[in-house]
């Protein structure tokens, strides 16, 4: 994710975070709960592994292990992707809060890269 940030040439009074937790992910030994933090702060990026229940970013992902792994598998152009994150949304294993409009291309093309890495 930094690699592609740096890649994109962001403005340096650029600003913004994502927190991916896990809804039901283990406490990491650093007392954090399973999960991820992204930040983009004066146009440098930078990335954390575990998060806290109760922090806070632009865009909170909350979303099951399950479905995590699901979609970790999924290349966003498969229709199975698409049908399992809606799914996912309905049952309630994901729900996200947020400006997501504010995601840039360069943010959202990272999935299928992530799925190379986990297959």
């Amino acid at each position: 994710m930094c690699e592609a940030a740096l890649r994109a040439g962001l403005a340096p009074d650029e600003n913004w975070s994502l927190v991916e937790r896990y809804t039901d992910g283990a406490t990491l030994p650093n007392g954090r709960g399973q999960g991820i933090r992204f930040d983009i702060v004066n146009g440098l990026p930078s990335y954390r592994i575990g998060v806290h229940t109760d922090e806070h970013a632009d865009v909170v992902i909350e979303v099951s292990a399950a479905v995590a792994r699901e979609l970790n598998l999924l290349y966003t152009d498969d229709p199975a992707y698409g049908a399992a994150l809606d799914r996912a949304k309905q049952t309630g294993q994901i729900a996200m809060e947020g400006d997501l409009s504010r995601i840039p291309d360069w943010f959202t093309a990272i999935h299928d890269p992530l799925v190379d890495r986990t297959a």
